[in-house]
């Protein structure tokens, strides 16, 4: 039955491809991983077709029991009510929630700090730090209840300082900070949260390098390794060993994958 199966939430999973039919987008090859892997499957997005594109992907690719629902989280609105609606509805269907992603986020990534408007600034922390804050805490009773886990997203943009990031990098070591904490009050609840900073070939990735090139040759460099990573293969499934029962000792750790750009004191 469906609901004996694990759950997962994972936020910015609509489906895009690139030209050779692989997944072009981070949260879409996590999907894919966690379909693989025989999870339950809740993706969210702003895109509803994406969303519906994704769902027939993975039903039939895996055979996986997909939920789709349309949600973004942005200024101006009931964001707790649109993120209640996701964790209704996930309960509903499938009863449980055994982990959660937060992999969504815009932004106006290529525009310099003092070119950054308000309204660029609101569009990223209210789609990745908000959104990341409203999922966390409305998803927590039930990974409580299963002893579940949590994988949210930073980025070595923030890491490292890069040029033309300034919002995105705002949200996403706010991102980091909110899951540090989380992973130290958590801990006694049986809930793990980790942090990833991906480095994948993307159609977001091919946008930036068209539309700010010079801000992709500053920020942008083939890793050591030689290749840039597969959103499925090398960071969906990191997702999906970062929430098995081997790695449950792990909490509060920020892990590049970088294909070795993203090495730290």
């Amino acid at each position: 039955m469906e609901n004996q199966k694990k759950t997962v939430i994972i936020t910015g999973g609509g489906q895009v491809l690139l030209d050779n039919g692989r997944p072009g987008a981070i949260g879409y090859g996590i999907a894919c991983a966690f379909a693989k892997a025989g999870w339950n499957i809740v993706i969210t997005g702003r895109n509803k077709q994406k969303l519906y594109d994704a769902k027939a992907s993975l039903e039939k690719e895996y055979d996986a029991s997909v939920l789709c629902v349309p949600a973004d989280i942005e200024y101006g609105q009931d964001n707790e009510k649109v993120v209640q609606t996701v964790i209704d509805q996930t309960i509903d269907q499938f009863k449980e929630i055994h982990g959660l992603v937060n992999c969504a986020q815009a932004s106006a990534s290529g525009v310099p700090f003092e070119q950054q408007t308000l309204e660029q600034f609101n569009l990223a922390i209210y789609s990745g730090l908000y959104a990341t804050f409203f999922y966390m805490k409305a998803a927590y009773p039930y990974l409580k209840k299963t002893k579940g886990s949590i994988v949210n997203f930073g980025s070595g943009a923030a890491l490292f300082g890069n040029a033309g990031q300034s919002s995105y990098a705002a949200a996403k070591e706010g991102i980091r900070g909110l899951s540090r904490v989380a992973a130290t009050e958590w801990a006694k609840d049986g809930i793990n949260v980790n942090i990833i900073c991906p480095l994948a070939w993307t159609k977001q990735l091919e946008q930036f390098k068209t539309n700010y090139p010079e801000a992709y040759e500053k920020n942008v460099h083939m890793p050591p390794c030689g290749y840039y990573g597969d959103p499925m293969n090398d960071i969906g499934e990191a997702c999906v060993t970062l929430m098995s029962d081997s790695l449950k000792y792990m909490t509060g750790e920020t892990i590049t994958l970088e294909g070795g750009l993203g090495q730290r004191p």
